[in-house]
């Protein structure tokens, strides 16, 4: 769909179906339908999410509160994701989601109204695992991704940081000088290519671990 004119036919049917009485173009408004007494039903059209489509929808209510915004149906390879998160902001600000099919069927996602996400105790707890895993504050907020530092790095460092001093030594002892409860398994699976195993349950630092301990001597205290 190249116009959004022409997502106001499947919107006008769908309407219809349901009783309504359907106008486009009515003042500020894409599409506005009435059924009897009840509230309008307001719908505003584009043709891909965006920012001031929401900032359109938000000032709709307060028109009313049976708001929609209507869009054709994101495909592609990213379509999914754009979809749940969109849906996700359309229900936080208690505005109803409709997409547009290439075949001209539309289809209504959510409903307006008020919406209280439920939290989820797993990930809280693991948030909170991580708060009071991670020694000092390593990280400015809002950096991306990339160089993050993680409580699990910090094990590593300090893991790296045993075998530079003391060498190759088994998996256990490791775990006994630094703390880090999980340092075999730690430095078996080898996520960062620190560690290499020279008999079973021995370790010692690789070339890429010296530079490691390097690289993140900041993030827990040794820079």
């Amino acid at each position: 769909m190249s116009r959004e004119q022409d997502l106001y036919p499947p919107i006008k049917a769908l309407l219809e179906r349901q009783g309504y009485c359907v106008k486009g173009e009515v003042g500020p408004v894409d599409v506005m339908a009435r059924r009897g007494d009840e509230p309008p039903v307001i719908v505003e059209l584009k043709l891909r999410f965006s920012l001031s489509l929401f900032h359109q929808a938000i000032a709709r209510q307060s028109v009313s509160d049976l708001v929609y915004i209507a869009v054709p149906r994101p495909t592609g390879r990213t379509a999914r994701g754009a979809l749940r998160d969109n849906l996700a902001l359309c229900r936080r600000l208690g505005v109803g989601l409709i997409t547009v099919r290439s075949d001209g069927r539309a289809e209504v996602h959510c409903d307006p109204g008020p919406y209280a996400p439920r939290k989820s105790k797993a990930r809280t707890a693991r948030l909170l695992r991580e708060f009071d895993r991670l020694e000092g504050d390593p990280n400015a907020g809002g950096a991306t991704r990339h160089g993050i530092v993680t409580a699990y790095r910090q094990d590593a460092l300090r893991c790296a940081a045993h075998l530079a001093e003391h060498g190759a030594q088994k998996g256990a002892l490791v775990a006994r000088a630094t703390g880090v409860a999980g340092a075999t398994r730690l430095m078996a699976d080898n996520h960062y290519g620190w560690f290499e195993r020279v008999e079973k349950g021995v370790y010692a630092l690789t070339p890429a671990g010296s530079d490691g301990l390097v690289h993140w001597a900041y993030s827990w205290g040794t820079g």
